[in-house]
């Protein structure tokens, strides 16, 4: 197993090199910059606008200097927000993008898993059907549709939870967490099922009964596991789309995370301000990612042979 860690674990700094390599040299391939927007200002103050921030010189100067700033822990000035680093953006708005997606993951997981677990042992049942319709429910209306309905109904019409703001509190988190959870949720209920329903056709599993042992210990001890594999390779993606893309929810319920800037620094061509979004996406993408494949090394161990 540290074999098989320390392999997937020798991929990620390459990877992630390549991110900022390659988003570094589109941003600065795309037509336009960080100025060019400006109204009212003569060229002059523009050229003397760019040597400051180093935008005059080639473009493979500005990338060792960038990756020489990396390197420090340093993102550079925003071109935009005037007497402001990167940094300090992404150290206001990461935590709370970060608990509002982990909170979301965990909610799908305790809702999502026993309701697919439970609909796979009881095949063709009511609540079989009942959790198929509310799946294709969960997963075919999106998140601005739910997002605006739970903040009417439990917070306009009913008061029991805020529909906008920040505070560190089960109360500001319901209702966006929810609104994220629902999907994944859904997702999860399904690869659940199926899992297990391929799992307990598996001709270990006949051996197991034919023993004697009982069903329970069959389901915990034999078959969860096994069934487990498409819920953990879903895991690592969903958790990693659900911090990095949650500008929605944070839109509809005004929560001051990351998505906004990223989506402001594409708008204002801010290039330190989109590069270290998109290097903070890319790092816990990777992470996320690499958290799954050990967790399904582990679950299967024909896999860390391989």
């Amino acid at each position: 197993m540290l074999a098989y860690a320390a392999r997937r674990c020798a991929g990620v700094l390459p990877a992630l090199f390549a991110i900022v390599t390659i988003s570094f040299f589109l941003l600065r391939l795309a037509p336009g910059g960080p100025f060019s927007a400006e109204q009212g200002i003569s060229p002059t103050i523009r050229a003397n606008l760019q040597a400051a921030y180093g935008l005059d010189q080639p473009v493979i100067v500005q990338y060792g200097r960038y990756v020489a700033g990396l390197l420090r822990g340093d993102f550079g000035p925003s071109f935009k927000l005037r007497d402001t680093q990167v940094s300090e953006l992404v150290r206001r708005g990461l935590p709370i993008s970060a608990t509002l997606g982990i909170s979301a993951v965990v909610v799908a997981l305790l809702l999502g898993l026993p309701l697919g677990v439970s609909a796979a042992l009881r095949r063709n049942s009511a609540l079989d059907r009942g959790t198929a319709v509310w799946s294709a429910l969960a997963i075919a209306l999106p998140s601005f549709v739910v997002g605006p309905f739970l903040a009417l109904a439990f917070g306009l019409r009913l008061h029991w939870l805020p529909v906008a703001g920040w505070e560190p509190n089960v109360q500001h988190l319901a209702l966006p967490v929810l609104t994220l959870a629902l999907p994944v949720s859904a997702y999860i209920a399904r690869l659940a099922r199926a899992g297990l329903l391929e799992v307990l056709q598996a001709d270990f599993i006949r051996t197991a009964r034919a023993k004697g042992i009982p069903e329970s210990q069959v389901i915990l001890r034999h078959a969860l596991r096994p069934a487990l594999l498409p819920v953990v390779s879903y895991l690592g993606p969903a958790t990693a789309a659900i911090v990095t893309g949650s500008l929605v929810v944070e839109t509809v319920f005004a929560l001051p995370g990351t998505g906004r800037y990223l989506v402001e620094g594409a708008i204002d061509r801010d290039y330190t301000l989109v590069m270290a979004m998109i290097i903070v996406y890319g790092t816990f993408t990777l992470l996320c990612n690499l958290v799954a494949d050990l967790l399904y090394g582990w679950l299967d161990p024909r896999v860390r042979h391989d």
